[in-house]
């Protein structure tokens, strides 16, 4: 029998960069087409972040050479702020290093090992360390160096280091500030929907601020691939604030540790300035539900304690973590970024507001298009991001693929076979998850992981976009047969007029009577173009009445409306139903007649508004528009003046004052409803005043409504 203490001496520990060494699958480098991928695709997300932080138009280079056998050269250089030279070794040589950890804000990466898993890699498979050239502003030469990586005690190896000016390969000019990344790996380029042309593809649509080049050469240097994405507009993402953890995110043993840890001495303080959320009213409440002293120390906090807190938690009303955390894409842009790289007809984009799931905010953005030189014969194309990160890989076990599914597309026109997987038609789909945490199904973050919030919230998103894609395709089939209905009678009725009458030796009527008549409708049709000269977008709306009386009509039409973009030129002035749609009243539209709606949007680019939604108030239908949705106009009209108010408030107070205001409202609420409950007769002295079962003031009485 061997002994247990043989046994246990045989043990000892690894350090994490050598856990990875021996499972590199964990990160991406499981094949060596989808190595490259992976490789490039750290290379991009760190550039990406570096030069939103820096608050820098990014311009990223990817260069592939193929060398003998299955090695290659990858050169990635972005025009960033560089590494200072302290710390070159730290971020290419260490794993589990970096400033996005324990930061809850929107990142592309946070766990600090992808870009060392790159130099692990090279160094694993080809023995060559990874050539770095590092320049901030604020030196006057760049730091060259070699990096590669001990794996056994986690930390870089450094060589060839010296300091030079740095010229630019391509232009030949001096580098002021940047980052290049040159690494000899094994790997395998190739072309298709999985492919490092795919995913830049994929990254410069839902990065528009970004440009972003390719060249693939062969081994006797010839060109093989090579694309170019630049960037459609100069706005850069909205710079992100980290926020304080939420109560509803947090298990016992982070809790424990936060106690230990914190400096207060008071535990309606520790709550008040550890959490998010959470006011003093919120505070006392959890700890009067814990049976804990406001007064007590959190060091001196039991585990019983501890339970009972996280049980108040989840019984004290909270307010929802603050949602600055998070940088979505924004409507336009993905227009713009869809149709710098999909060639259609149609566009709808939909941005849910912000929510949480346990404790972690997050939002959901989706785009659809439709047409142009998409494939109609099979599965639309998806394309999934997480945190403007593109995802390329287990496709079908990704939440937001299951989102897609769910949905019965033939509802909205597309062929949707037996109801299961993924519809067919010339359309494309974008689903973008921007949050503070998300949730993958591995550790080389290829797919979400299954989340009923964040399941929902897309459902809802793509029920809009799909509500938007059946009135398109139903405006166009309406305009379609009036159009050829109109040219069918102005051709026949004209020519059997005019044969009528020469037969006859009579004057040609007129068929204007007629030709409303036949066609009994009225019909609308707009048009969307540039004008140079004033730089303004353009929409024109034709109204015409082919029908036997008078009409009147509210035409209204959907806008891109932003702080930058405005109405510059509209003759018929017409007034602002909600954010983004405008209206113009046509008081009266005679039989044979025709109106029309012109304007001119400024703070657009040409090509920024290529598609748009027209609607109506008024009895009959017209063709090309949708009779408006009252209830929903409403609700957004609600949402819009909430939201204006809350940015009024977070403009005028502080976090501590805003605090405040609640705790003074909810005092005041109590105080009243007190009063009320007094002067109010119960059951029992009144019992013919309130019937037995029936709702009493407690019942009215809702909490969420003072939050």
């Amino acid at each position: 029998m061997v002994d247990a203490r043989e046994i246990t001496s045989k043990q000892k520990q690894i350090a994490v960069s050598e856990f990875f060494e021996k499972n590199k699958h964990f990160l991406g480098f499981d094949s060596l087409q989808r190595s490259l991928i992976t490789a490039v695709k750290e290379s991009v997300d760190n550039s990406l972040d570096a030069c939103e932080e820096a608050r820098i138009l990014p311009n990223i280079s990817v260069q592939i050479d193929r060398l003998k056998g299955d090695e290659i050269r990858l050169v990635t250089q972005d025009n960033g702020p560089g590494i200072p030279r302290d710390a070159v070794e730290h971020v290419f040589g260490k794993f589990l290093l970096g400033s996005r950890f324990h930061a809850i804000r929107q990142t592309r990466g946070q766990q600090g090992i992808g870009i060392t898993g790159v130099v692990m890699y090279s160094q694993l498979t080809t023995g060559v360390k990874t050539k770095v050239t590092s320049k901030i502003a604020s030196d006057s030469s760049a730091v060259f160096v070699d990096i590669g990586l001990d794996t056994r005690k986690n930390r870089a190896i450094k060589s060839r280091e010296k300091r030079d000016v740095w010229f630019d390969d391509i232009t030949g000019e001096v580098v002021e500030h940047g980052l290049r990344i040159e690494a000899r790996m094994k790997g395998k380029y190739q072309r298709g929907k999985q492919s490092v042309f795919q995913y830049l593809r994929m990254t410069s649509i839902v990065n528009p601020h970004a440009t972003i080049s390719l060249v693939v050469r062969d081994r006797d240097g010839e060109v093989y691939e090579q694309g170019s994405w630049k960037r459609t507009t100069d706005k850069l993402p909205r710079v992100v604030e980290e926020i304080k953890p939420h109560p509803h995110g947090i298990q016992l043993g982070t809790l424990q540790r936060m106690l230990r840890e914190s400096e207060e001495r008071k535990m309606t303080s520790f709550l008040r300035h550890n959490f998010s959320g959470v006011s003093m009213r919120a505070a006392k409440e959890i700890l009067s539900l814990a049976e804990i002293n406001e007064n007590r120390s959190p060091k001196r906090i039991s585990t019983n304690d501890a339970n009972g807190m996280l049980n108040g938690f989840q019984n004290v009303k909270l307010l929802p973590p603050p949602t600055d955390c998070l940088s979505p894409i924004d409507d336009l842009l993905i227009k713009k970024g869809l149709s710098k790289a999909i060639d259609s007809r149609f566009a709808a984009t939909v941005t849910r507001n912000p929510t949480v799931s346990q404790g972690n905010p997050f939002q959901i953005e989706v785009g659809l298009v439709f047409g142009g030189d998409l494939t109609a014969d099979g599965p639309i194309e998806v394309l999934r991001f997480a945190n403007r990160v593109p995802l390329m890989y287990q496709q079908g076990g990704c939440a937001l693929t299951k989102a897609i599914e769910s949905i019965d597309w033939k509802r909205y026109g597309l062929d949707h076979p037996g109801g299961k997987g993924l519809p067919k038609g010339a359309a494309a789909v974008l689903i973008h998850l921007a949050s503070t945490n998300v949730q993958f199904t591995s550790e080389a973050k290829e797919a979400v992981a299954d989340n009923d919030e964040v399941f929902e919230e897309i459902r809802r998103a793509l029920l809009e976009v799909g509500r938007g894609l059946k009135n398109h395709l139903k405006k166009k089939s309406q305009r379609k047969k009036a159009k050829e209905k109109f040219e069918l009678i102005n051709v026949i009725l004209p020519e059997i007029s005019k044969k009528s009458s020469k037969l006859l030796g009579k004057p040609e009527p007129n068929l204007s009577p007629v030709i409303t008549q036949i066609m009994n409708a009225v019909f609308c049709e707009e048009t969307l173009g540039w004008n140079s000269e004033q730089k303004l977008a353009t929409c024109i709306i034709e109204v015409y009445n082919y029908t036997a009386r008078a009409r009147a009509y509210t035409i209204l039409v959907k806008w891109p409306e932003s702080d930058t973009v405005k109405i510059a030129v509209n003759p018929l002035g017409g007034r602002k139903e909600a954010k983004g749609i405008w209206a113009w009243r046509i008081e009266t539209l005679d039989p044979g007649c025709s109106t029309t709606i012109n304007i001119g949007i400024s703070g657009l680019t040409k090509g920024d508004w290529v598609d748009t939604d027209i609607f109506f108030r008024g009895n009959g239908d017209i063709i090309g528009a949708t009779k408006i949705d009252e209830t929903l106009l409403e609700e957004i009209r609600k949402m819009e003046a909430l939201s204006a108010a809350q940015n009024e408030i977070n403009e005028q107070y502080s976090e501590t004052e805003v605090n405040h205001l609640i705790q003074r409202a909810e005092t005041a609420a109590k105080s009243e409803l007190e009063k009320e409950i007094i002067e109010t007769p119960t059951p029992e002295s009144n019992s013919s005043s309130i019937p037995n079962g029936s709702p009493t003031l407690f019942d009215d009485y809702n909490t969420e409504e003072l939050e």
